[in-house]
C-alpha cells in the first residue's frame, strides 16, 4: 500500500486539494485531511511517539533487569568486594545482583524509552508537531498508480512538504 502525504498551511489550502482531487476522479475513501475540525493524529492512526517508546522500555526491561541481576551478582562474586561487611558474603553478591538490576532498569529506561522516542517514531512525530502548530496534512492511500495521479495534483498547491511512502505491512 502506497501513502502519499502533504503538508499544507491552511484548511482553505487543505480543503481546495482535497477538492482538485476529488474532481479529477480519485476515490474518496482514499483520501484523508487531517487538523483542526478533521481527523486527528490518533484517529488517523499516526503512532504516538511517548507509547512507541514506552513500549521499547518495557521490552527491554524484559531482558535487561534479570541481566543485569545476574551481571552484578556474578561480578560481586568473582571480585569478592566486600562493600557492606554487615551482609555477609551471600548478602554482598545479592545486593551487587539489586545493583545490576537497577542499572538494567536504568538501562532500559533512558536507552529504550529515550531512543525509542527519536527512532521509534519515524515521520510520525514531526508530523504530530506540524498538526499541532495548526498546519492540515492531505493523505492519499491507495496504489502506485493512484498516488502518483495525486502527487500531480498536489503540487499544484505548493505544499510544505510532500512524501510518499510505501507500507509493507499491508501487502
Amino acid at each position: 500500500m502506497n501513502y502519499l502525504v502533504a503538508v499544507l498551511d491552511d484548511r482553505i489550502q487543505a480543503e481546495a486539494a482535497y477538492s482538485a482531487l476529488e474532481k479529477d476522479g480519485l476515490p474518496m475513501d482514499k483520501v484523508s485531511i487531517l487538523g483542526r475540525g478533521y481527523k486527528s493524529a490518533d484517529e488517523y492512526g499516526l503512532i504516538d511517539p511517548n507509547e512507541q517508546a514506552g513500549k521499547q522500555a518495557k521490552g527491554m526491561a524484559v531482558w535487561l533487569v534479570p541481566f543485569g541481576f545476574a551481571a552484578g551478582l556474578l561480578f560481586n562474586s568473582i571480585t569478592k568486594l566486600d562493600t557492606f561487611p554487615w551482609a555477609g558474603a551471600l548478602g554482598n553478591q545479592l545486593i551487587g545482583g539489586v545493583l545490576g538490576a537497577i542499572g538494567g532498569a536504568m538501562g532500559s529506561f533512558f536507552i529504550g524509552g529515550g531512543v525509542g522516542l527519536v527512532v521509534g517514531s519515524g515521520d510520525a512525530l514531526p508530523y504530530r508537531n506540524r498538526l499541532n502548530a495548526g498546519k492540515y496534512i492531505v493523505v492519499v492511500k491507495g496504489s502506485d498508480a493512484l498516488t502518483r495521479k495525486a502527487t500531480s495534483i498536489l503540487r499544484q498547491f505548493e505544499p510544505e512538504n510532500l512524501q510518499g511512502y510505501f507500507d509493507a505491512s499491508d501487502v
